[in-house]
């Protein structure tokens, strides 16, 4: 077993844990951290991908994975079986701080999620809905890459939540995800509107 391989019956924040653990200081690509998730590709790509921006304060990381996640979502929205990272994207790396921190944020700000989740609503999360909801958490990535303090917390969970909804089978949790993000990002579009009227106006 390399230094990156770990059992297929822990959970995904569980394999986040361990791989942090198990990282070198200068941690590892993007593309590497997607090889050893054994979950549904999209819905753990995109969790894992979105833990940093529910954290916090956390700066550095979201700004590494927002164009990853976006460019996810953007596949999934146009139907894609698998997700496909160009290099530029795939080789960035986050290293050994960045994902101990990813670790600890997903386990104390989403730990709960594993407790409650569990197959139900299960139409929503299949193929045809799949690319529906691929479409708006494209709109939730894109919102995190606003040049503004704090724009990553809200869509990060949003897309989180619903994410690994799609990977449990739980419309349930995907609509919680969706709800969330949407009005953010409709607050966010008021914000900036009232703001342009408010300067130019």
């Amino acid at each position: 077993m390399t230094s990156t391989e770990f059992p297929s019956e822990k959970t995904l924040l569980q394999t986040i844990e361990a791989l942090a653990e198990r990282a070198p200081e200068e941690g590892f690509s993007l593309r590497a951290i997607f090889d050893q998730l054994d979950e549904s590709a999209f819905g753990a790509g995109l969790f894992l991908l979105a833990l940093p921006c529910c954290i916090p304060f956390l700066y550095g990381v979201p700004q590494i994975v927002s164009l990853p996640m976006m460019a996810l979502a953007a596949q999934m929205a146009m139907g894609r079986e698998q997700p496909w990272m160009p290099d530029k994207l795939g080789n960035r790396k986050i290293d050994r701080k960045g994902l101990t921190q990813m670790a600890a944020g997903g386990r104390k700000w989403l730990g709960w999620i594993e407790r409650i989740v569990r197959p139900r609503f299960t139409m929503i999360t299949g193929k045809r809905s799949e690319r529906v909801i691929g479409l708006f958490l494209c709109i939730f990535c894109a919102s995190i890459l606003v040049p503004l303090p704090m724009t990553n917390t809200v869509p990060g969970f949003a897309v989180a939540i619903a994410s690994f909804g799609l990977m449990q089978k739980d419309g349930l949790m995907v609509i919680a995800g969706l709800i969330i993000g949407s009005a953010w990002v409709s607050g966010l579009a008021g914000a900036v509107m009232f703001g342009a009227v408010s300067l130019f106006g």
